[in-house]
């Protein structure tokens, strides 16, 4: 067993574009459930007990956000430092202290929340983001996320990359007040792609924002923008917000 774990974690590497390797990216471990429209109420009482119960027996080494994308996609995301992070079970100390039998019985009242759902790794692109104060993924009172998803094949991946790189130097040589993290998928996911994440407190904050930003890029970001766009498989674009009433820090 530890021998196939072996194989199966250098075949991983071995997959790992050489952009990702070196560029010692902040890595970040999704639990994605795709929650029936009719469970979504129940889904957060559920997720808001669990919390509570979390805090309560002062959970340690285990801290979480949450997002909810507009088509009912409740995404957990927690930072890890590598894969090996992924053997570990944080939540042990809680089901010790809570009982098997009423640990259990939460998430058997999660799973008649869905019928799908899934984890895979994204990889925070440092040298790709634009966020000219400091990089965060804490954006207060900017809870409202526009997420926008360039997928890719292998061939052309080298070129969007570079392309996203001029990207950001345009934004930067603008001055523009448009911020953003770039982010890679990684293992668990099926094709390549990148995402660029904006924060706004809401919809018309965002337009009014990215309205601006176009008549600031002017024909330079416009023919940038159409370069991407030939080298893309599949482009598009979800929104949603953060919700920290459904994440998760502990103590120090």
């Amino acid at each position: 067993m530890k021998t196939i774990k072996t194989i199966t974690l250098l075949l991983i590497i071995c997959m790992l574009t050489p952009v990702v390797l070196t560029a010692q990216n902040q890595a970040y471990w999704i639990h994605a459930d795709q929650v029936k429209p009719s469970k979504q109420t129940n889904y957060e009482q559920i997720t808001q007990d669990f919390i509570a119960a979390c805090k309560k027996h002062d959970l340690k080494n285990s801290d979480w956000a949450t997002a909810r994308t507009d088509d009912g996609m409740y995404l957990n995301i927690t930072p890890i430092a590598n894969m090996a992070d992924l053997d570990k079970n944080p939540l042990a100390p809680l089901m010790e202290k809570m009982g098997e039998k009423n640990f259990q019985a939460i998430f058997e009242n999660f799973d008649t929340c869905y019928d799908k759902h899934g984890d895979y790794i994204l990889y925070l692109m440092k040298d790709l983001s634009y966020m000219p104060n400091g990089l965060t993924t804490n954006t207060p009172e900017q809870n409202y996320r526009k997420w926008h998803y360039f997928h890719v094949t292998p061939a052309n991946e080298q070129a969007l990359y570079e392309k996203i790189k001029e990207i950001k130097a345009l934004y930067e040589k603008k001055n523009s007040k448009e911020y953003y993290r770039i982010y890679r998928s990684g293992f668990g996911t099926m094709g390549a792609y990148y995402i660029a994440s904006i924060s706004a407190k809401d919809e018309q904050t965002y337009s009014k924002t990215s309205t601006e930003n176009n008549s600031l890029l002017g024909n330079e970001g416009a023919k940038l923008f159409a370069d991407i766009y030939v080298l893309l498989e599949k482009y598009e674009v979800k929104t949603g917000r953060m919700r920290p009433d459904l994440g998760y820090t502990a103590k120090k």
